[in-house]
């Protein structure tokens, strides 16, 4: 029998995310990405329908590869306006009980101690509903705009990534005991100065020498995502990751992904259980499976060729624009998104892929799969992919804004809860505990982090 699924919606806070094009649908909500209570609205209908969480993607910089400029990006709102997506949160928290909150940031451009303060801020406020996706950053404008003007090479940022998230473990799971507050009136005494250590860290990217300026959050370290398909991304992830989001576009090449990290992390000393891995995924669904391929078929009308090569020029950072688009695409290597590139050379290797080929495959949920049906169709997609590769669920993504999760939740949601294959009520009240079962708000034995929670408490005695 197939496992319950874990569920995310994938979603950007801004207009349009992976699908070019389709924010000109009349059905597509993407005016509203502003709008606070529309987002309110959507968390409550995403824990109605028993969702783990909604994921939103983000990145620091804009796609400006294209043609040269960030024309075509801003044309087709190809991740672009984006607003950040951490200030949505205490509100679509306050709004639900049980729904968690993945937040993307960066290491290349943050600071180690100043998103450890965001990311506990962000767990008290959710109650504990927090994670962090831990991204690298690939993209030359940020570099501009934010960084030293140049992009750091790809090996590089994951070494930065890797003490960067070694400095963070230390402030949420080492600075402060679990019982530093007390908040004893008679002795005058709100926290008690014995039980706050330093964490004394001085490496090759950062020194943090301090004390953390939070208490203890429900979590105290945020649920750990990563999506890194690189060599060095699998590496990063399978040392800290508690939950990995992948894109493959074939159930085989999947099952080798998955292999590849749980093998990686019983290499590195920590249970494979203790990873959960999500498959990011486009539905199109409807009532039956005649309404969703006119659906389909409908949105494949809408598919912009400038938008798509947009977004791609940017995760792989380069000008599609010199490439005809009828040409064969291949041998090519990039510093900014190498993984992009050899993705459609590995989904059909008999096959040599134009520009024009990627974008049309690009052009509804960007790179993720698409399953298009009922939803009996659908659940008989989504079980065999569980059953075919391991995955314990899914990242959902659409290509109308808000109105694709809608139809999933209205049409296949029940179909899925029928089977057993998706919860009907929630574990516990953290993201931790409704990802790996009640009482699991901590986290588990085997991470890197725990080992920080009496490493400084007993230095410090």
């Amino acid at each position: 029998m197939t496992k319950q699924m874990k569920m995310f919606a994938f979603d950007f806070n801004g207009p349009a995310h992976l699908s070019a094009g389709l924010w000109r649908h009349e059905k597509d909500g993407s005016a509203e990405y502003t709008n606070v209570h529309r987002w309110v609205e959507y968390a409550r209908l995403l824990e109605n329908a028993g969702f783990d969480g909604i994921f939103f993607a983000d990145n620091n910089g804009y796609h400006d590869k294209y043609n040269g400029s960030v024309d075509g990006a801003l044309r087709d709102a190809a991740q672009i306006p984006a607003n950040d997506p951490a200030y949505l949160i205490p509100a679509m928290a306050a709004g639900t009980k049980h729904l968690g909150f993945g937040v993307t940031s960066s290491t290349a451009y943050d600071h180690p101690y100043a998103l450890a303060r965001k990311f506990a801020t962000l767990d008290h406020l959710t109650g504990g509903r927090i994670g962090w996706n831990v991204v690298t950053s690939y993209s030359d404008s940020a570099a501009r705009n934010l960084g030293t003007g140049t992009q750091t090479a790809h090996d590089d940022r994951y070494e930065i990534a890797e003490e960067f998230i070694d400095v963070a473990l230390k402030l949420w799971e080492g600075s402060w005991d679990d019982d530093a507050v007390v908040r004893d009136k008679e002795t005058r005494t709100y926290v008690d100065p014995s039980r706050v250590h330093e964490i004394g860290h001085a490496g090759k990217h950062f020194t943090v020498p301090g004390i953390f300026l939070c208490e203890p959050s429900p979590q105290r370290t945020p649920v750990i995502f990563q999506a890194g398909g690189s060599p060095r991304g699998v590496e990063l992830a399978a040392k800290t990751a508690e939950a990995v989001f992948m894109n493959s576009a074939t159930k085989a090449g999947l099952k080798k992904q998955i292999d590849a990290l749980r093998a990686k992390a019983v290499e590195v000393g920590r249970q494979p259980s203790h990873i959960a891995v999500l498959q990011m995924i486009t539905i199109i669904s409807a009532a039956t499976d005649e309404e969703a391929q006119a659906k389909y078929q409908e949105y494949l009308q809408y598919v912009d060729y400038d938008g798509a090569m947009a977004r791609y020029s940017g995760w792989t950072g380069l000008d599609m624009a010199q490439f005809d688009p009828d040409e064969p695409f291949e041998n090519v290597q990039t510093n900014a998104g190498q993984t992009m590139v050899n993705f459609f050379t590995k989904i059909d290797p008999d096959k040599r892929w134009t520009p024009r080929d990627i974008a049309e495959y690009n052009g509804i949920g960007g790179t993720s799969p698409v399953i298009v049906g009922g939803p009996q169709t659908v659940a008989d997609e989504l079980a065999s992919w569980i059953e075919e590769t391991g995955a314990d669920g899914f990242n959902i993504s659409h290509a109308v804004k808000f109105g694709d999760i809608e139809d999933f939740a209205r049409h296949v949601v029940p179909e899925l809860q029928t089977r057993g294959l998706m919860r009907t009520a929630y574990d516990g009240d953290t993201l931790r505990e409704t990802l790996f079962g009640a009482g699991q708000k901590r986290l588990a034995s085997d991470h890197p982090g725990a080992a920080y929670h009496h490493s400084l408490t007993t230095q410090a005695q």
